[in-house]
This record gives C-alpha cells, structure tokens and sequence, in this order.
C-alpha cells in the first residue's frame, strides 16, 4: 500500500483491496474508495485535461460538485459512460476508468497546445473568430466547432442496463443526511409522520463523516451516525443513500436518482441500474449544507490544488493524505482544521497563509502547538509545476497593495474561499434569494413550497449549529402538519463552528500580464474573461454567463458562481445583489438519460395501443404500422404480394363487393348534458340545434387561430347527448381543448365530457353488399336504405351484441360503422368475416382507407393539412354555419391573412403523363427553370395509385389553388421535373350515388 494511505484512518475497510484500472494501468485500492480516493492514495492527482486547453487537472473536490476529474468508466460490455465524477464513482473488482480530453497520452496531451495560444481563446472568442469570412463556414468553421464540441467520448453501444423508476408520498421529505438533516428527520419522525431521508453520498453522516471529532450527546461523531440512522428505521422511515435530489418542482414534487449497481461488480440481470422517485411530500426540509469556494489566483487549477475541506475528507473519510508537504490558502476558519488533521496524520504543512489579518487566537495556538508557519495578511499569487503542483507564491496584502513575494514549495495547495449555501434545489421552486452581506453570500428568502431550509443551507455554521437547527426544523414541519412535537436540544463538543470573511476585502486576480485565475475550471474561464465580458458590454449576469461560459459546464456553476458574481460585480462596480445570479436548473447533478427514460425503451419506448381486433389482424398476416400511438393493420397481404399489390386487390374488393376495416382507433367523446347541444355549437364550425336525434353530421373543429384543428362524424343520440368522433391522433387533444374552453371559458354550461375511446370496438363495412351482410344481423332496427338513410345513428343489436350504429362512409361506398363494447369487438369481428364470406368480404388496412378516402376528396386533417389551413383553404367552407353568431375560432377566420390573396390551397394533382405518381412532401414551383434557390409555392400532401380512376392520383397544397384549375405546375425531383395538372379532390363518384344505395 502507499505512504499516502493512512493504516486504520476513514470508514474504508483496509483489508479489502480491490483492484481496478486507470487508463490501462492496475490500481490497487480497497474496498469504500472511489477512483478518486484510490488514485491519490497512490500518489496520483493528474486525472484529466481541460476543455478548452487542455490544462492537466486534479480532483479539486471530494463530492458531486466536482469540475475536473472526469472519467470514461466501463462496467462491462457496452456498458461505458463518459464523464462519470471520479470523486463519487465506488470502485470494484474490474473497472475501468480512462481519462478524457487529451491524445495521445494524458502526460503528453497534444491538445496542450491550445494552453501556449491561450490569447486566442478569450472569452467570446467564437462569437468573433467564426464570423469571417462566411465562406469559411461550412468548410471550416463548422466540423472545426463539431471536432472540438463535447467532453469524453460518447458511448457507441447499445446500453444493456434497465432504468426503473416509482412514485412515492411521504409525509417529510429530508433532503441530505449530514447532522442538519439527520436531526430534522429525528424530530419529524418521533413526532409519528411518515419521514424519507436521502443523501447522494454512500451512507448517511454528512460533514459529521469528515469531521469525527465532534462529540454529541456523549458519543462520538460516527457512533451517534449510526445510532440516529438505527434509530429513524426502527420509526419506520425510508433512509435511501446513492440517491441525489436532481429537481424540486410545484406542490412538492421533488425527483430522486437512486443509483442501484454502479457499486456492485457483479449485480444481478434482473437489477435495474437506477430508479428514478417522483416523490410527493407533505413538507420538505432541505439540509444539503454548503459548498466550499476555490479561491481564484494564477495557476490555482494545477493538479495538487485543491478544497482543504476535502483534503479533509480524503484524510478523515478514505484515510488518504493528499500530499506529503502542503500549504493552505484560506480565508476561512475551517482551512486551519484541515490543516491540523494533516499535520496530525504526518504531512508537513509549510505554512497556513491566511487572507485575515487577524486570525482567531485558538487557531494560532493549534498552529502554533504543531510548529506550522502562519502567514498572516497574505494570499497567493501564482502557482509552479507541470503535471502536479510544486510550490507557490505568496505575497503579504494591505490596502489593496501586494507586498514582496515568498516561494513556497509544497506538493498540494490546499485552499478554502468560504462556504456558499447549497440553494440549486431552492432555486428551482423560484424562491427568492437575499444577499447576506456580512457573509457575503446569498441565503434563502421567500419560499414558494411548503418547505423549510436547515443548517449550512441557510448560513449556520458549524456542527453544533446545524444539528440544533436541524431539529427545530424538523419539529416545526411536525406542527405545520399538525403533530405536537419539540426539538430535541444537542449538546455538541470539540465543535470546530468557523467564520467566514467579507469577500470584498479578498482580491481575487491580483496579477498583471498573462496571469490566469480560473473561475470556472471545466470550461477554463479566467477571471480576466470575465472582466472582458463586462468591457465588451455584457452588463447582465445571465449574458456574462453565455459569453463566457461561467457556470455551464456539469457541475452546474456549483464552484464558480459566487466568485464569478464577485467579479463581476466588482468589474461593473455594483454590489452583488444588484448584479444578482444566473439560474439554478435541474438537473442537480448530471443524471443519466437512461434514468429519465425508465421503463421506456425499446419495445416499451413509445407505448403502443393495440384494438380489440388487432390479435385477429396478426393471426391474419396483416402488415402493421404505427399510427399516433396505435398499431394499426396496414395492408393484409396475400402470398407473393408486396404492399401496392395487396392495396390494389383490397381497394378492388371494396369497391366490387364488400370490405371490412377495423375503425376502433377513432377518438371518441361523450358530450352530455342540458347545454350540450350549445356547447356543440360553440365548440363547433357546424350548427347543430335542428340535428335531429338519430343523425349525424360532419363535425369540423378549428382553432383560435382559424385554423383546421380536427374533424370527424358527429351523432345526436339524444336531445342532450352526442356521439363525437375525432380523428385517431387528436382524441386526447381534442379533449383537452373541451375541457380548456368549459372550465374556464363557459363554466355556466353543464356539460359532462367522458372520452370513450377505449369503450367502443368499431368495425367499418363498405361496399355494395354492406347492408346485405349486416341487415341479418341487426335486431330492433329497419336499416334499409329509406328507413336509415346515409348520415343516421341508432342504438341496437347486431347479433345480439349491443351496439351503436352509424351510417357513414369514409370510402364513397355504401357504409355502416359498427360501436360494440370493445370486450365484444373481436367476437363480432369474427362473426362478420364468416357472414361475409358469401360476399368475398376482404379485409383492409389503413393504406387501403386513405386510397379510397382519396378518391373521393376526403381530407385526413394533419397530413393534407399542416396547421396552417382554414377550411376555406380545404375547400370545405361548407361546414361553416354561416348564421351562427359565434364559434371557435370565428374571429380568427376574418383576420386579413386569412382571407387574402395568394394562400395556399388544398386541390388534386395529375401527372401530366397519366403514369407517374408523385411523392409526398414533394415541392412544387411553378416555373421550372427559375434559378436556384427556387420559390417553392406549395407541396403534394397525398399520393396513391387508383384502380378506380385508373392512374396515380394526389392533393396538394398550392398557393392560390383553387384559381389555378387547370394550370400546369411542377415537381422537380432529382430524376427530373414532373409536370402535373391541377384539379378538383374529387376522382371517383363525384354524383356520391354509391353512398345512397
């Protein structure tokens, strides 16, 4: 083992080595490391390179937040993932990590050349250098921004992991197990609610797991862990570590990513990889305690560099000291203890330079007892070393003046700017933020949730501090749910409380010339871009953030925010609360996609509705394709027949005799009630008081807009009861648009809306012989042709199934639509077919339907309308009541736009050569030789060969088409241009006799 690792430090099992590998190299670690922690107990902080110039850089934190060492992690076959944070990625028997951002070699980076032409690279550099000359851009500026674009290597396999994901509703939510959250759990679950705490981190402490000297009530810092986590299980609650709040968002709602086996090397087949909790929580208490804050000077981003509170971790958690020599930067009290535990352990500490002039005398004792250097009213200036820090300069500071420097040489650079409140989850309910002056930091202020912050969260520091804060929290989210409950009040000794200082008395960017400061590490903005950005004129934070990119890379600006403010606010010279923060948005930290797409992949990625009838149809050998979010039968072919064959058969057999098409996949709704009929009149274009009962009619259904929304038959059952169908895709959204408009538009009326979609099987039957099969079949109803003409509906039996019937044709043929419970459907369907075999009957799918649908200048709204057609475009202004005084989208009908000259016009399309069939979402111009880039005038919506009219037929939308009859227009294609003739919709049957027989 190292000398860097400590024998019987931190909570990692000693005798359990584990083996794994870092860019092909074996690592021995053991078992409780992450790569981080077993990288640097064998004396390796080199990790990664840079984004922008490919710097060498070192873990710079021990938690989520961290910007720097990135890894490419492999688990298994195809189980690789770019960018997994070394400092939480566990380590087991086999992995395998590789760093990322450089070639060939992480110590020898060619890329490393972008470092020496950094001038180049100033903040907006991209926004400047790819402007001119705009030939360049397709050549050269683009695949140059797309090569460089992206941070590791994106996975190329097929992931074979499964993500799960749960819902859970819980009386208290506790976000972090640190001793704020541990406390306020305690006290919420005494008091008889039901309590979920969760923590990112592998088990439950906190800060308590890096600091355990602390003694509470009596015990030992880690022994009380582990008694407060015995005791809120034995109380029934959840305690869930691996687990990291991502998103807090309304009527507390918070989302949790647990991850399940990215510690294990062996899990099993059937474990999900992670689960993603919607959790509903009654209260939410937030206790995620604060983050450390680098402190910015020249070279501050070396390997070796890094928080002294996670030194601190490293030390007291994983048992690994972090360097040999070190010397502490801080503005902090908390730096000195770090430093007095590594002194403790046996590292040299040259010196704790101190940005105060006046630190606390019990810390220069401490200091003084272990014969550690103080260096009082100093900050560091520049850092030296190539791969892993060597020493660093240091210079005193007074009234803004730096004074002589000093080299230090060391092996780790230990620094702390203060601590800065986690609030990402606070921020994402919009809650508002105050700027606490005397912390210089901003601390939670008007809540939007039902939630409470305790601890570090809000500005207490110290373990004693937030663990009584954590219980009074707890106990107040007890009452404000109704329960008696009173903090518990914990006695806390070998506290180490700290306090902070006034960031305006810390210069930041002291040194001149081509010194760099970074800022945000990830993205290697300096201080100096910074105060670019503000000289270039981005005066607003949010536009400082984009031009520099501060704050965007993973870790979500968690280290580089409030020192970016500070800059920038000193560069504007405002105070920060005027310059104010960028947006916290979720995710927390970076979450897979697998988590967010749970169960939804593959077979299961969109969920696939299947009718009644859809088990005949496969057994049947019909060729199925998707159609919203159903698999419909789309041609059912015979032996030897490709799709165009077996449409053409299906289409022929319609039209000669009999076919049978599975309809059940139409929207329908229920409208009833004593306004049903003026809710209809509203909603729709159509009048519908004089409808009588038993009839049907078009239904057409536009938008505010004007603009065709979705169609379909309507029937009246009764006075106050119709019968809506819609089209297949737009069942949810058109009831969706009911609902908007009766419950916050016309709440007077009473109206009841009840899809019954999935209520209904529908079987269409068309052709001659429709009423042949069917009338046997009918019990309680005359549906012959007078007694039931075209357009009618009634409730009967057809063998003996109870049914709603419909007389209605989407073919121009002879047409009835059968409704039965769908339970029934298949029973029916079955029991049509054989009825029908006497009439050849034929089943046909969906491209069969809009062939014949097309022959007859039926529109499908949504594939010969595209959002922007009105019916007047449609050419079926018919469906308009031209009395009615109002309906939706009236008003938007008369807007000039859309009444004027030159729109786009639905119309039918013949090739001039009475052969060619044109293709869909073809373009058409009207003068063929125009040069490039030609003016498009429209495009063919629709495209079929017919049987019935003997050629290829097609819509298309056409500006000003309906004035063009006649006129000749063209498709270029990249065969050559097709000429074609426009025409009326209406290819077969135009008298509509067949619909009467």
């Amino acid at each position: 083992m190292s000398s860097f690792r400590v024998p019987g430090r931190g909570r990692i099992d000693h005798q359990s080595p584990v083996e794994f590998s870092f860019d092909g190299k074996k690592i021995t670690g053991v078992k409780g490391d992450t790569i981080a922690s077993a990288l640097l107990a064998n004396g390796i902080h080199l990790m990664g390179r840079s984004f922008k110039y490919h710097r060498p850089r070192g873990p710079v934190s021990a938690g989520s937040e961290e910007p720097n060492a990135l890894m490419g992690t492999r688990r298994g076959p195809g189980r690789f993932e770019p960018n997994t944070r070394a400092t939480v990625q566990e380590i087991w028997h086999g992995l395998e990590a590789t760093s990322q951002n450089r070639y060939p070699s992480l110590e020898f980076d060619i890329g490393a050349v972008n470092d020496r032409a950094y001038m180049l690279f100033s903040a907006g550099f991209y926004y400047k250098t790819f402007m001119w000359p705009k030939s360049f851009w397709d050549k050269v500026y683009e695949p140059f921004i797309r090569a460089a674009a992206g941070l590791g290597v994106s996975p190329t396999e097929t992931d074979p992991d499964h993500y799960a994901s749960r819902y859970l509703h819980t009386d208290v939510l506790v976000i972090g197990a640190g001793p704020a959250g541990l406390a306020s759990a305690l006290a919420s679950a005494r008091a008889g609610l039901r309590v979920t705490l969760v923590d990112e981190n592998t088990e439950a402490g906190g800060t308590l797991l890096s600091e355990p000297q602390a003694v509470i009530d009596g015990s030992q810092a880690w022994d009380w862990v582990e008694k407060a986590v015995a005791e809120l299980k034995s109380l029934g609650a959840r305690v869930m570590t691996r687990t990291t709040a991502i998103g807090y968002y309304h009527q507390n709602m918070v989302a949790l990513c647990e991850k399940l086996t990215d510690h294990l090397p062996a899990p099993a087949a059937n474990m999900p990889r992670e689960r993603m909790w919607r959790v509903r929580a009654g209260q939410v208490i937030l206790a995620q305690g604060a983050l450390e804050k680098p402190l910015v000077f020249d070279g501050n981003d070396r390997p070796g560099v890094m928080l002294a509170g996670s030194a601190q971790t490293y030390l007291n958690r994983y048992g690994v000291r972090v360097g040999n020599s070190a010397v502490i930067v801080t503005s902090h009290d908390s730096a000195w203890y770090a430093a007095f535990d590594l002194a403790d352990a046996g590292t040299k500490i040259q010196a704790i330079v101190d940005t105060r002039a006046n630190p606390d005398s019990t810390l220069l004792e401490g200091a003084k007892s272990r014969s550690i250097r103080v260096l009082a009213g100093y900050t560091a200036t520049r850092t030296e070393g190539r791969l892993r820090v060597k020493s660093v300069r240091v210079n005193p500071v007074s009234n803004g003046k730096v004074g002589a420097p000093e080299t230090l040489t060391c092996d780790c650079l230990l620094m702390s700017g203060g601590w800065t409140p986690s609030l990402h989850l606070f921020s994402h309910t919009k809650g508002s933020l105050a700027w606490d002056d005397e912390k210089q930091t901003f601390l939670p202020d008007r809540k939007t949730e039902d939630c409470e912050i305790a601890g570090a969260g809000r500005g207490l520091w110290g373990i004693g501090a937030a663990i009584n804060d954590g219980a009074e929290m707890g106990a107040l989210v007890a009452r404000h749910l109704g329960r008696d409950a009173v903090a518990a009040t914990y006695d806390v000794a070998s506290d180490r409380p700290g306090t902070g200082i006034s960031h305006k008395e810390l210069p930041t960017d002291l040194n001149p010339g081509k010194a760099r400061a970074f800022v945000d590490y990830q993205n290697d903005v300096t201080a100096k871009d910074l105060r670019l950005a503000v000289r270039e004129g981005m005066h607003s934070i949010e536009h400082v953030k984009r031009y520099t990119t501060n704050g965007m890379a993973t870790d979500q600006g968690k280290m580089s925010n409030i020192n970016g403010l500070n800059i920038a606010a000193d560069a504007l010279g405002k105070p920060q609360p005027k310059v104010g923060l960028t947006t916290f948005r979720p995710p927390y930290t970076p979450t897979t996609f697998g988590a967010f797409v749970g169960y939804h992949k593959g077979d299961h990625f969109d969920v696939t509705r299947k009718t009644p009838i859809d088990s005949w149809a496969e057994e049947n050998g019909a060729v199925f394709e998707p159609v919203s979010m159903w698999r419909r039968a789309w041609y059912f072919p015979k032996d030897g027949e490709d799709m165009d064959a077996a449409v053409s058969r299906e289409c022929r057999a319609t039209r000669a005799s009999l076919g049978m098409f599975d309809a059940s996949t139409l929207g329908k709704i229920e409208v009833v009630g004593p306004d049903a009929v003026e809710f209809m009149n509203r909603m729709y274009t159509n009048p519908w008081t004089k409808l009588a009962p038993g009839r049907t009619r078009y239904g057409l259904l536009l938008g505010d807009d004007g603009f065709i929304r979705d169609d379909g038959v309507i029937g009246r059952l009764s006075d106050d009861r119709f019968h809506v169908t819609t089209t297949t895709g737009g069942a949810a959204r058109v009831l969706n648009m009911m609902e908007d408009y009766l419950q916050t538009e016309w709440p007077d009326l009473d109206v009841w809306l009840t899809s019954t979609t999935e209520q209904w099987a529908t079987i269409a039957l068309n052709g001659p012989n429709a009423r042949k099969l069917l009338e046997p079949l009918v019990e309680g109803l005359d549906i012959s042709a007078d007694a039931f003409p075209h357009m009618s509906i009634a409730e009967c039996k057809v063998a003996g199934l109870p049914a709603r019937l419909f007389r209605v044709s989407f073919t121009g043929e002879l047409g009835f639509e059968v409704n039965v419970p769908a339970a029934h459907g298949r029973e029916l369907w079955e029991i049509l077919w054989e009825a029908g075999q006497q009439y050849d009957i034929c089943p046909y799918g969906t491209e069969t339907m809009h062939v014949l649908r097309a022959e007859k200048g039926y529109i499908i709204v949504g594939q010969d309308t595209d959002g922007t057609v009105t019916p007047y475009d449609a050419g079926i202004s018919w469906a308009i009541g031209k009395s009615k005084p109002d309906f939706v989208g009236k008003r938007g009908l008369e807007r000039p736009d859309l009444v004027a000259k030159g729109r786009k016009q639905l119309v039918g399309l013949l090739s001039r050569d009475g052969k060619t069939k044109l293709e869909e979402g073809a373009q058409i111009v009207l003068d063929p030789n125009q040069p490039i880039p030609m003016k498009m005038v429209g495009h063919v919506t629709s495209s079929y060969h017919s049987d019935a009219a003997g050629r290829p037929i097609a819509f298309g939308l056409v500006e000003g088409g309906h004035d063009k009859m006649g006129d000749t227009i063209y498709i270029p294609m990249p065969e050559g241009v097709i000429e074609a003739e426009v025409t009326g919709t209406v290819f077969y049957d135009p008298e509509g006799a067949r619909l009467k027989l």
